[in-house]
Parts: structure tokens; C-alpha cells; sequence
């Protein structure tokens, strides 16, 4: 019987889970590289697994968004209104990106607080218009922060350098 006990077990597991939970809205890279370490990756290991799970879902998110929101808006009033609360959260980050832009984007994603991250990065790009040849690098450089904050701040900057 296949469980998830075995994933835990293998290097190649663990770095499957870090790289699932890092592709989660919410949690991203955020909770991703904790539980990577938790589970018994280096720090490194975490942190690289962590970055690219969290990316792989952004050009989707920047292309199709906008088409999934309209889609969605058409199938019921209490999907169009939670669409609707998406979109202004997204919009009202926007005003402050939009300050900076591409510099505003990438602080946007580094920052590792709630409702920013990866997937609000992507949202804000995708309602700014942002073209993806400009959008992921801001949005990588910034989860690439957030990644070495994150582990920082959880693991100590000093623990990072051993």
C-alpha cells in the first residue's frame, strides 16, 4: 500500500512534497521550505525545491486568470462576488506596485507576510496588463528574497552559512 510515509522516507519524496506544498496558495515557498526542512532536506535543498514550486504556477496564473474570473463570474452570484473580493485585493495591491512597478512587484513578493507571495504577484501582474517576459523575473527575484528571508528568519541567517 502505497502512503505518504513513503514519500517521507526518500530524499526524492520529501523534495516532491516541499515542491507541492511550495506551489500552494497561502503557504508557497513560505511554509514550503520549513516543512522541506522538517522533514529532513538541507536548508539549500529546501530553499531551491521551494523556488521552483512556487514559480511553476505563475504564467499560468498571468495568462489565464482573467479568462478563469470572467468564467467563473458567469456561473453563479456568490462565485462572482468571491471573484469580485479577488480582484479588488489584487487591485488595491496594484495602486502600490503600480508606484514602482516592476520594483514595486518584486517588493510585493518578497515580503513574507500574508497576501503577498507568488500567486498575488501573478495576480497583480495579470490585472496590470504585465507582459510574462517582464513579470516573472520581477516575480522570481522577489520569491528568491522571500526564500532566503523565510529561511533566515526561521532557521537563522548564521545556520544558513554552516
Amino acid at each position: 500500500m502505497f502512503s505518504h510515509e513513503i514519500l517521507r522516507q526518500t530524499h526524492y519524496g520529501q523534495m516532491l512534497i516541499t515542491f507541492f506544498v511550495a506551489m500552494t496558495p497561502v503557504l508557497e515557498l513560505r511554509g514550503a521550505i520549513p516543512v522541506g526542512v522538517a522533514m529532513g532536506l538541507s536548508h539549500l535543498d529546501a530553499l531551491l525545491v521551494s523556488i521552483v514550486g512556487n514559480m511553476v504556477p505563475v504564467p499560468f496564473i498571468i495568462l489565464f486568470i482573467r479568462a478563469i474570473f470572467r468564467w467563473l463570474s458567469e456561473k453563479s452570484e456568490a462565485i462572482k462576488s468571491l471573484v469580485s473580493r479577488i480582484e479588488t485585493h489584487a487591485e488595491g495591491k496594484w495602486e502600490k506596485v503600480n508606484r514602482f512597478k516592476l520594483i514595486g512587484l518584486i517588493i510585493l513578493v518578497a515580503i513574507p507576510l500574508p497576501g503577498t507571495g507568488a500567486w498575488t504577484g501573478a495576480l497583480v501582474a495579470a490585472v496590470m496588463d504585465l507582459r510574462l517576459k517582464k513579470a516573472i523575473p520581477a516575480i522570481l527575484i522577489g520569491v528568491i528574497i522571500a526564500g532566503i528571508l523565510v529561511s533566515g528568519i526561521t532557521f537563522g541567517f548564521t545556520e544558513l552559512l554552516n
